[in-house]
């Protein structure tokens, strides 16, 4: 890698993982020697920019943009404008677009250039008296442009403010300052760049305090009973995320409709591209009930008024929420608008807030390259029947559940582990959360025999994504043992767990998906038990366990009974023998060694024995894997005719008749 190139990736990434500085796919930074300049492709993120992720060309030929003579109309331009830069790309096979601001990037003299959005910034640049402060803390040091439509438009505004500049002064000026926009830094290392930025922030800090003390606030329970049914009446034919936020900075705006109005528009494109241009206020939230009548009466007119559904709304004295396609789309658009209060907070302080005006913000939301970048960065997987879900998988950590929840989230389901062992479901949850995906996995520390527990574990999903599709009531013990070896606590413990377990599962998982049925009588989801062939077949000294499953599929044809009408389907599913998993190959309390133990298999004086004795029951002769389950379980949530049922995943060891 060019030596200079990576001063770019490096400086890039510094800037672009502090949400201070810039949020999801905004700003942007380049290179330029003498011929060619290396620029961030559109859509890329400066936290996660590599070589790869910009674009590079021809110096030259992008000086034919300053020189043609464009068409009067401004769409036709564009067009003409985006075909020479597309002309002048050095490699087009990469089938990557350069920023709209490369030839921003090309007319100022300096080798790297570093666009940014920093919060502290914009508060000033989005304030009435913007141009007025901005001279007072720079003087002539730095540049200010009036807002000016993004595009051909204010490259040539700022080029010619540049080359104004440059007859003054005999440099180009190192800050640039655009108004409801952001700043550019010029220098010929990263370091000088770097050094100005910190320069600014702090001449900045001088004139108003920044804030310091935002502290979160706790989520109000009420909102179980809100969010699940927000989150279908605001969502298309896939339910999003719906994520929320709330700490003492938002609580200065959403009190009344006056406080509102303070962050009721946009500020700055980027708060256009990721939030759309209208949020919605709901006043009434003494009640659920009155939160979702006030929605169910609001939403017909947003929507008629302004052509979509509100992406962010806010619910007085509760928070600030937005709904998104994935979970990663959600928080951005969460970031954006927390950046936006952020900045109406400090632009208050600077003689008022300057919104954009509508002209403005229609350019931006209907201007193709703004279009091109939202489509960029807020691009979903390809549309399966379960992207975007929301599952919890109980004894997730580990063992058959572990399998289910990383297969899940493989096929982009938010997934929450719900499990026991703290310590290996926080690693687990870590080690996916490396994937970088779209879909997020959190880890809930869970005890299915305690009620109590497993209703805040499914309070914590809404809370996380404001709803629940599917759970996997998987969460297990087995004791082995016949009638002398057995005692009262173990036989009871094992009941707890496998069956009453279930059983607080279903009654808390149910409220949530009935909240969504409600809004959404079409809308399908899924309760899932893993149970077990001793589930359909007695289980020799082993009766606790098989007990307890027998008990299972009772309890599934119950509550698919009472479920049904709901589209709520509940089916279990039964494994033959998953050999491998520490159920079974814990070398201290697996099956194997307890059976052996406990002389369950006539004649075994190993380990291997016991394996071969069951191995040899199934007709298949091998036990029960992963992906067998797994194919079970996605026809399950396919299919929405049966329920009820228990589907045998055995090898042909239990034949149904």
């Amino acid at each position: 890698m060019k030596p200079e190139i990576n001063e770019l990736v490096k400086i890039s990434k510094y800037f672009g993982s502090n949400k201070d500085y810039v949020i999801a796919g905004g700003g942007n930074t380049s290179y330029k020697d003498d011929e060619t300049i290396w620029i961030k492709a559109s859509g890329e993120a400066l936290a996660e920019l590599s070589e790869e992720g910009l674009v590079a060309l021809n110096r030259q030929k992008l000086h034919v943009i300053s020189s043609a003579i464009y068409s009067e109309d401004p769409d036709t331009r564009e067009e003409q404008v985006k075909n020479d830069l597309f002309r002048s790309i050095i490699d087009s096979g990469k089938n990557q677009r350069p920023s709209v601001e490369t030839s921003l990037h090309e007319i100022i003299q300096y080798k790297f250039i570093v666009h940014l959005h920093p919060t502290l910034i914009n508060g000033i640049l989005c304030s009435r008296n913007a141009k007025s402060l901005t001279q007072k803390l720079f003087a002539e040091s730095a540049l200010f442009v009036p807002y000016t439509d993004p595009g051909y438009t204010l490259f040539k505004k700022l080029e010619s403010e540049i080359l104004s500049f440059r007859g003054k002064f005999q440099h180009d000026p190192q800050i640039i300052f655009l108004e409801n926009h952001g700043a550019f830094v010029g220098a010929d290392t990263t370091e000088e760049i770097k050094s100005i930025y910190e320069n600014i922030l702090q001449k900045i800090k001088e004139q108003i305090p920044p804030i310091s003390d935002i502290s979160i606030l706790p989520y109000n329970p009420i909102l179980n009973k809100v969010l699940p049914a927000l989150r279908i009446l605001l969502s298309g034919d896939q339910p999003g995320i719906l994520r929320f936020r709330n700490n003492t900075l938002i609580a200065k705006f959403y009190q009344n409709q006056q406080e509102f109005h303070k962050i009721s528009l946009p500020l700055t494109p980027d708060i256009i591209v990721y939030c759309k241009t209208r949020y919605l206020y709901i006043e009434q939230s003494s009640t659920a009930e009155k939160i979702l009548d006030s929605f169910r009466y609001q939403l017909p007119h947003f929507l008629s008024e302004y052509g979509y559904l509100p992406r962010v709304f806010i619910i007085k004295d509760i928070g600030v929420f937005a709904i998104g396609d994935t979970f990663a789309d959600a928080e951005t658009c969460l970031d954006v608008y927390e950046d936006l209060i952020k900045i109406s907070y400090y632009a208050s302080l600077c003689g008022g807030i300057k919104f954009l005006i509508p002209e403005q913000v229609d350019f931006i939301d209907h201007w193709e390259v703004e279009n091109y970048r939202r489509k960029v960065t807020q691009q979903a997987p390809a549309v399966t029947k379960l992207n975007n879900k929301i599952a919890i998988v109980t004894g997730g950590a580990q063992g058959f559940g572990a399998g289910i929840a990383e297969s899940l989230f493989a096929l982009n389901v938010n997934v929450i582990i719900a499990d026991l062992n703290e310590e290996t479901g926080k690693a687990f949850v870590a080690l996916l959360s490396s994937k970088n995906t779209k879909n997020k996995a959190i880890f809930i520390r869970t005890d299915v025999a305690d009620a109590s527990s497993v209703r805040e574990l499914v309070s914590a999903a809404v809370m996380e994504f404001g709803g629940l599709d599917i759970i996997v009531s998987n969460a297990g013990i087995l004791k082995a043992g016949g009638l002398e070896e057995m005692d009262a606590e173990t036989f009871s413990k094992t009941t707890e767990v496998n069956y009453n377990g279930y059983f607080h599962c279903v009654k808390y998982a149910s409220e949530v998906m009935k909240l969504q049925n409600l809004e959404k009588p079409e809308y399908f989801t899924d309760i899932i038990q893993i149970n077990s062939k001793s589930g359909l077949r007695g289980s020799n000294r082993n009766f606790a366990y098989a007990g307890a499953k027998f008990g299972g599929i009772g309890l599934t044809q119950s509550f698919a009974m009472e479920l049904a009408p709901y589209k709520i389907k509940v089916n279990s599913i039964c494994p033959g023998n998953f050999y491998e998993g520490p159920l079974w190959s814990d070398p201290h309390t697996g099956l194997f060694v307890q059976y052996l133990k406990t002389g369950k298999v006539p004649g075994a004086k190993t380990i291997e024995d016991v394996r071969k004795f069951y191995e040899e029951k199934v007709p298949m002769k091998r036990g029960c894997k992963l992906e067998d389950v797994m194919k079970a379980l996605l026809y399950i949530i396919d299919q929405e005719y049966e329920t009820g049922q228990a589907v045998p995943v055995t090898g042909g060891q239990v034949m149904l008749g």
